[in-house]
């Protein structure tokens, strides 16, 4: 398989993302560059795009970025330190715009030596950012079983989560699973019913790489902490690639289009109610040409919001 990375919605999100070519932007997931290079592309010689990523290979190719053009500057790091990130550039409250990508590149899923594949062998890895953290296999190997069950069943919505973690534990019992085919096989197995078109170890990585990285409670984290660092007209541009993700960002953003949450029929003002956020437009989906061109991008949604105050 080719490591060539495809950036999802790249034109609809760059589009939606600046509202001042002059502005401060954040790309929160910098992957392999796909949305800053055209974010650069669209800012004027004023404008500046700073970029965030917990990877070392992405860090690897941000740092080439950077020394192409004196407007980008790259952190090392997770998105859920954003505020801590712009507090020491003094730019808390100041961003026009915020863009994050949250799929998993195709370098990451396609390199074996990763550990994100079930279809080719390598280390059982999965980190996102080699140089810290408990790896998949250090957490498969020392889970309870209750919580692998709880893992898969609630990060990877698989129905046979219990089946699975039993045959995990009890193949770990045998020898440690360092291997991705090793756990995908064991996976495999214990699946009872297999979905025409996917891999049966599918849900089951997607669970063990969301619990391994924390995926969702950075995210979580990264909104509330987007909301205070944008500028009032500021634009969030959030790209989800699983219901979970998308629920979290959907969530959030209708929470604070609505403002607070009081019993009906008291005389409050709308003004009252500090509505913090508007949605702009629609959910966002890839059309037919790019899923035709990018298999990956068929399950991507975006979701567009702008601070009000």
């Amino acid at each position: 398989m080719s490591d060539e990375h495809i950036t999802v919605l790249l034109n609809e999100a760059v589009e939606a993302l600046i509202t001042d070519p002059k502005g401060v932007y954040v790309d929160g997931t910098f992957g392999r560059g796909g949305h800053s290079r055209l974010v650069l592309g669209s800012l004027a010689p004023e404008g500046r795009l700073i970029g965030i990523d917990k990877d070392p290979v992405a860090i690897a190719e941000a740092e080439q970025l950077a020394a192409e053009d004196a407007r980008f500057s790259i952190v090392h790091g997770s998105f859920a330190g954003l505020r801590e990130f712009m507090g020491e550039r003094d730019l808390d409250g100041k961003l026009d715009g915020i863009l994050v990508d949250l799929g998993v590149s195709s370098p990451q899923l396609d390199v074996a030596e990763r550990g994100f594949s079930f279809l080719n062998d390598g280390p059982l890895d999965m980190r996102m950012d080699t140089t810290r953290g408990m790896s998949a296999a250090q957490w498969v190997n020392s889970a309870e079983e209750a919580e692998i069950a709880r893992v898969l069943k609630v990060y990877g919505e698989e129905r046979f989560a219990k089946r699975m973690a039993r045959a995990v534990v009890a193949e770990r019992e045998q020898a440690p699973i360092e291997r991705t085919l090793r756990l995908a096989n064991i996976i495999k197995e214990a699946n009872p019913a297999w979905e025409k078109g996917k891999h049966p170890a599918t849900r089951a990585f997607q669970a063990i790489r969301i619990e391994v990285n924390n995926e969702l409670g950075d995210l979580e984290a990264f909104l509330d902490q987007a909301l205070e660092v944008l500028k009032p007209g500021g634009r969030l541009v959030a790209i989800s690639f699983h219901s979970l993700e998308d629920r979290i960002v959907k969530r959030f953003i209708r929470g604070h289009e609505k403002g607070l949450d009081l019993p009906q029929g008291l005389p409050v003002m709308d003004s009252e109610l500090n509505k913090r956020l508007k949605s702009i437009g629609k959910a966002v989906k890839a059309k037919g040409d790019e899923v035709s061109a990018n298999v990956r991008s068929r399950s991507a949604i975006m979701r567009i919001a702008e601070k009000l105050k």
